[in-house]
């Protein structure tokens, strides 16, 4: 009787076994998921670690799900949704985020320029020894380079717009410390 449960017990748990089908629904949504945030701009830009975790784990889901082990593709499916959704809202973050600091670094640009100028202005009126060719450059430079930080800002593109507002505010400050620290001109 005991040898006959057991047959009994191994044949339903074959039959179980064998009709257990892989999640396919589940897989094709990691899959559009994880396609989805590979394919936006702002995930691959601001959430690159979060979009490769999405991908382990859809590469994870196939592996397991080969190996007929559907309950763990079915869990490796979900973690891929989730983290390919994580990968598009941080990269809305990252780029609301650059898109803030570039109004705000544009927006104070031009006062930062004319300050400068006013400095080197300033050193030339005291005699400063300063390559006053080289630093009226820079200034032009400054002013073009602002000019084309605001035209990617208004095209948008911000993070080339914030790189190019950053250059500008270090040229601004190695200008303003080559004039702090000139000498005047009758003195070595």
């Amino acid at each position: 009787m005991k040898i006959r449960f057991i047959y009994i017990f191994l044949i339903i748990s074959i039959l179980f076994i064998g009709c257990a089908k892989p999640p396919l629904d589940e897989m094709a949504a990691a899959r559009e998921a994880v396609f989805k945030a590979e394919n936006d701009s702002d995930a691959v830009e601001f959430a690159g670690a979060t979009l490769a975790r999405a991908r382990a784990s859809l590469r994870l889901m196939q592996e397991e799900a080969d190996a007929k082990r559907y309950d763990s593709a079915r869990t490796h499916a979900a973690d891929a949704i989730s983290a390919a959704e994580r990968a598009i809202a941080e990269g809305r973050s990252g780029t609301q985020r650059t898109v803030t600091e570039t109004d705000s670094l544009i927006s104070t640009l031009r006062t930062e320029i004319e300050e400068t100028s006013r400095n080197v202005n300033g050193a030339r009126y005291s005699n400063l020894r300063l390559d006053y060719d080289a630093l009226d450059k820079a200034l032009v430079d400054a002013h073009e380079t602002t000019d084309q930080a605001e035209a990617d800002q208004a095209a948008g593109r911000h993070q080339q717009a914030l790189d190019r507002a950053r250059v500008v505010r270090s040229s601004l400050s190695d200008i303003n410390q080559t004039v702090a620290s000139a000498t005047p001109a009758g003195k070595k």
